[in-house]
């Protein structure tokens, strides 16, 4: 096993850095919006954990189906008499942003340790409805979310 290459860590560090700000944005969004009106949007508390984590398993989705490039490629060898869909294999991402997007990015902007704790609060305050729809929506939305992220990527690319 070889050492962490630095310019992975820069590229991991610079997308978690990314997701982590839009993650905290997304909650500060959600919060003023709810403070507006909390008789009206208070039953919505919590539950933009859940909108997090299903869109970031989509984009998780979408970086995972991408195709893999490598950025010292000619793009214009792969054109050359490579078949119809050779253009494919011009569009992608590389490992490295592979790693930036999937595990900077989403890995800070994803929260499991936030939802399990909204969980725990849920069911100690006796709300067991909301606390089973919040595990359902993150679990189930989240697995459904990453597999559409999946398919729209490989349709896109053609892969």
């Amino acid at each position: 096993m070889s050492g962490i290459i630095p310019a992975d860590a820069v590229a991991i560090g610079l997308g978690a850095f990314a997701g982590a700000m839009a993650r905290y944005q997304a909650g500060r969004l959600a919060a003023e919006y709810i403070a507006s009106d909390p008789k009206r949007f208070g039953h919505l508390t919590g539950w933009h954990t859940a909108a997090i984590n299903v869109s970031g398993s989509f984009v998780l989705g979408g970086v995972t189906g991408a195709p893999l490039v490598h950025s010292k490629r000619n793009p214009a060898a792969n054109l050359v008499g490579s078949g119809k869909h050779s253009y494919n294999h011009y569009f992608g991402l590389t490992p490295r942003a592979k790693l930036m997007f999937g595990v900077g990015f989403c890995g800070s902007f994803t929260t499991f340790s936030t939802y399990s704790v909204d969980v725990v609060n849920w069911i100690s305050q006796g709300k067991m409805g909301k606390a089973a729809a919040y595990v359902m929506t993150n679990n189930v939305g989240g697995i459904l979310a990453a597999a559409a992220g999946l398919v729209v990527v490989k349709k896109l690319f053609g892969v």
